[in-house]
């Protein structure tokens, strides 16, 4: 199984200019590319989910967007080539298939 890179280092938000795009600084992705502003609309549920998941790992909304992105996109290349994910609940003692929907 492969890993996937996440970032270790919050991006810090910062102004952006009037362009999509800004240019990347020793700060911003460590280097990997020019950030994109995307403006996003979120149920109460999902706005929800990410407060819950930043307040667990202590990372900006920002961060966990993109982590969130990044595992996603791994698990569903997973399932796209017919390999299957499985989870195990702390007190449980078997794993069970994940469904992607």
């Amino acid at each position: 199984m492969s890993a996937i890179a996440l970032p270790s280092k919050s991006v810090k938000d910062t102004p952006q200019p009037d362009s999509k795009q800004i240019k990347p600084t020793k700060r911003d992705h460590g280097g990997h590319g020019p950030l994109e502003r995307v403006t996003v609309n979120l149920t109460a549920r999902a706005s929800q989910a990410l407060q819950n998941a930043a307040d667990l790992t202590g990372d900006s909304k920002t961060d966990t967007i993109n982590r969130a992105l990044l595992v996603y996109s791994y698990l569903m290349g997973v399932t796209e080539n017919e390999g299957d994910i499985y989870v195990r609940e702390p007190k449980d003692n078997e794993a069970r298939l994940l469904k992607m929907i």
